[in-house]
């Protein structure tokens, strides 16, 4: 039975397991006075530094701070989910575990379950269409060609989806089976058009599963063999797949390296499986999105050191830059961050190739951390020979120091190098970042300086290589707008709607912010909530479902993405907005970015009235009786009543 467990229960059962024994069954332990000693299972030593105390039933490492009772140690040592580890507790104190019923919580369980199922029969249908079908002989000649052995192919689950509209859809039966049919539908792997069609995502692509930390099948990237467009196509954002939180190759990754010492940000999927093959284990892959604070977050709780690794190029320089946003904030003492840039032409897969592990982890190792990159960074935008250089030195570089954890030592050092560079008393250096604005509270002024022209925003990394926004498209600057709309009762908005830049409205703001950055969409989950009433609302409504749809990398991608359905003259008047200015002079979107997003939408949203759920169920129950749980048919049966007392309920 799902539902939350009482914390009375788990305090109970804490109090009944004996943490020597959790902890002996994973690392060895021997006895030391009042103390259990091992060596310490979260970083690498020679001389045991770990201890659990058994009459305190509590854990602590000497060496790295680790520290803890037996929940944690399941939790961080077994990587569980927090209900898993109370779980394993129980079972070993022969306890059962209570539930608190949430019937919320139950439905959206099931469903996460029931699409775990339907990914891993999908992965298991592609693996099975690389070896038996006809075009699979192609889909294997292509990855021989790449380099890529069977043994490290199988290890990473690699599968071909065969040309044609429909053979997932026959395979899994779903022709006659509507619930089937929305369970594809929700996965991402069919989509459903207005017209009430459906066809296969993915057709003739080579398949690579992506799986979470524990190794279950999420999503999928696919890749075209030839020189179809797009290159590369992933799932859409599903309730169990958020590409700014997960990393291709993390699971192959722990599964071969228990505890690891670094990690290797790369662009791509053949880039992690080679690196896999010769030999490092250690390589993952962002999906199609830049590498975001949940990424490094996620990879500094397994290692305590990241490497981004970038082309040679003025792109892949351009890159960098934008992921020190990103990486400034995640950085401090104890870990470390590293920036590789390789030789023009080659990437990780080529360059392992020709050089050898030994070699190119030496590469690694040599790459400059984020100070060295930071400070290097600096000194190319400034002329240092001369005084005007190197005070605007230090006024570039305060607000990015600014993002640094500011009572670290990683601070301290970098403003110490800074006053050297800049011939100027480190207090000086001090007192100036004490005075600065905090980066994630501070507003951008509302009219941008005259001198300053706004440059086109570069974008985040593409999957496998980095995207040039290039021009603009034609019909941003001339043209009649294209009038298919989603809903061909919305009003466009008009210019004086647009013309709001002192204090533009919600909807304006929200509009301009997933234009600018169309992967702050990505991971915008509403939840229950619906978008109330109103023609510029239904644009943002019709805006945000289409940016989650389809990736894309940057503004003019989404305006291609968006201009076929009758946005040309919303996004050209859009695209001229003072609002829009000011957020096209900022190199990269910041969490305050996405915040700021979801506030919005909030505004723009409300939680579904009793009338609109009763509707919603009511349709259910008309069509789909059979396939609602029984929680669904209970409240539907309560607001049924509800109606009949009092028809005008809300």
């Amino acid at each position: 039975m799902a539902g939350l467990i009482p914390q009375s229960f788990i305090d109970d059962v804490l109090d009944r397991v004996d943490i020597v024994d959790v902890i002996s069954s994973r690392v060895k332990l021997k006895k030391a006075g009042k103390s259990h000693l091992g060596l310490c299972p979260f970083h690498n030593e020679k001389t045991p530094s770990f201890n659990v105390v058994q009459s305190k039933q509590f854990y602590h490492c000497f060496g790295c701070g680790a520290s803890g009772n037996a929940l944690k140690f399941l939790l961080e040592h077994d990587r569980m989910h927090f209900p898993e580890a109370v779980e394993e507790l129980a079972r070993m104190a022969g306890m059962e575990v209570p539930r608190e019923h949430n019937p919320e919580a139950d439905r959206k369980r099931q469903q996460q379950k029931t699409l775990y199922g339907v990914l891993e029969h999908a992965a298991d249908f592609y693996r099975r269409q690389l070896r038996e079908h006809a075009g699979g002989d192609n889909a294997v000649r292509y990855l021989k060609d790449r380099g890529l052995s069977g043994q490290v192919a199988q290890q990473f689950g690699i599968g071909f989806a065969p040309p044609g509209w429909d053979n997932l859809l026959r395979n899994q039966q779903a022709d006659n089976d509507r619930a089937q049919l929305q369970r594809l539908v929700d996965s991402g792997m069919v989509i459903a058009k207005e017209d009430g069609k459906t066809y296969d995502r993915f057709r003739d692509r080579i398949m690579f599963p992506i799986r979470d930390i524990r190794g279950r099948v999420i999503a999928f990237g696919g890749r075209v063999m030839g020189d179809d467009k797009p290159k590369y196509l992933n799932s859409p954002e599903t309730t169990i797949f958020h590409k700014s939180r997960e990393l291709y190759g993390l699971y192959e990754a722990l599964q071969a390296q228990r505890q690891p010492e670094r990690f290797l940000v790369v662009e791509g999927y053949m880039d992690v499986i080679a690196l896999h093959q010769f030999g490092l284990p250690y390589g993952v892959a962002t999906l199609g999105t830049a590498t975001s604070a949940d990424h490094l977050d996620k990879l500094f709780r397994l290692a305590n050191e990241v490497i981004f690794c970038f082309d040679g190029d003025d792109a892949g320089r351009k890159a960098a830059v934008r992921a020190l946003d990103t990486a400034l904030s995640e950085a401090g003492d104890g870990r470390t961050l590293r920036f590789l840039f390789l030789p023009q032409g080659e990437d990780p897969d080529t360059l392992i190739r020709q050089e050898g592990l030994e070699a190119f982890e030496e590469r690694l190792s040599r790459a400059p951390t984020l100070s060295e990159f930071l400070l290097q960074h600096w000194q190319e935008q400034v002329d240092m020979e001369t005084m005007d250089g190197r005070a605007r030195l230090v006024h570039i570089a305060v607000p990015q120091l600014k993002q640094l954890p500011p009572q670290g030592m990683l601070v301290s050092l970098i403003m110490q190098r800074l006053a050297d560079l800049a011939g100027l008393p480190p207090e000086l250096i001090r007192q100036r970042l004490a005075e600065a604005p905090d980066p994630k509270t501070t507003q951008r002024p509302a009219t941008p300086p005259v001198a300053q022209e706004a440059a086109p925003v570069p974008p985040p990394p593409d999957l496998m290589e980095h995207a040039d926004p290039g021009p603009p498209p034609d019909w941003l600057q001339d043209g009649p707008p294209v009038l298919d709309t989603l809903n061909e009762n919305q009003r466009l908005p008009s210019s004086r709607d647009l013309n709001q830049t002192r204090q533009p409205p919600p909807w304006q703001k929200a509009m301009a912010l997933m234009l600018c950055w169309p992967q702050l969409a990505e991971d915008i989950d509403l939840g229950e909530r619906q978008f109330k009433d109103g023609d510029h609302i239904a644009w943002v409504k019709s805006m945000l479902t289409l940016l989650q749809s389809r990736a894309a990398a940057n503004r003019y991608e989404a305006m291609d993405l968006l201009a076929p359905h009758g946005f040309e003259d919303l996004l050209r008047g859009l695209s001229r907005t003072e609002y829009f200015a000011i957020l096209t002079r900022q190199n990269s979107p910041g969490k305050h970015h996405k915040d700021i997003l979801r506030a919005l939408l909030r505004d723009l949203t409300h939680e579904p009235t009793e009338r609109e759920e009763y509707e919603q169920l009511r349709q259910l129950w008309l069509t789909d009786r059979k396939n609602m749980t029984g929680v669904q048919k209970e409240r539907y049966l309560t607001l049924l009543k509800k109606s009949k007392l009092s028809p005008t309920f809300e």
